[in-house]
């Protein structure tokens, strides 16, 4: 059975950003915070580096009811027991991985346009990532950044719960409130905060507040 995922506050782990202090602990800061789900992203080292690292994140968020997300290797996220899996457009087509998976894993899709949402499989999908919001240096391949009307637009066109991710920390998120989003990601706000229990707090007090004017 599938856990159910709450994406108010997602965190994206950078291994990079999180440095000695390792993922895992930085995850077991950030979910005292407020994090509400974790998707891991380990671009570097090989498979079993990979699944090192969603092993130890799922031991530090069991019994958290905190979802744990794979990005993009689905091989992974089965043998580690991960809760779902995020995929990009161009990873695998999210309706084979849906077939190849069931209904148990959690899908998600990033999507930068309102095209790729009319093209998403909504049958398929359990989520969407929308961004990038503003310009990020994790990812400096991804699409234009959308800015806050843009998300709006593409948030407009969805059936599916949305996340903004790109750019996000405490001092933005308050300009995505009232946007039809189910939530924001974030990767280097907490990833590379000093404090990232406080740095999730932060972001969780900022999301409560006033949406935009």
């Amino acid at each position: 059975m599938r856990r159910p995922l709450d994406p108010t506050l997602t965190l994206v782990t950078d291994t990079g950003l999180c440095g000695p202090r390792g993922v895992p602990a930085v995850v077991r800061a950030a979910v005292a915070g407020g994090v509400s789900a974790v998707q891991v992203r380990a671009k570097d080292g090989g498979d079993r580096d990979r699944l090192a690292v969603v092993r130890s994140v799922a031991d530090v968020l069991r019994g958290t009811g905190v979802a744990l997300l794979v990005d993009d290797a689905v091989d992974v996220a089965l043998l580690a027991g991960a809760d779902g899996v995020h995929l990009g457009q161009s990873d695998l087509p999210v309706a084979e991985v849906r077939r190849l998976v069931g209904p148990d894993l959690l899908l998600g899709l990033s999507v930068s346009s309102v095209e790729e949402v009319r093209a998403a499989p909504a049958d398929a999908v359990d989520y969407l990532g929308v961004g990038p919001v503003w310009a990020t240096p994790t990812k400096p391949l991804a699409a234009p950044p959308l800015g806050p009307a843009g998300v709006a637009a593409v948030v407009a066109a969805a059936s599916l719960p949305c996340v903004a991710i790109g750019g996000v920390h405490a001092g933005t998120v308050g300009e995505l409130r009232g946007r039809g989003l189910a939530g924001v990601c974030v990767v280097s706000a907490v990833c590379a905060a000093p404090d990232p229990e406080v740095a999730a707090r932060d972001l969780r007090a900022a999301w409560s507040g006033p949406g935009p004017a």
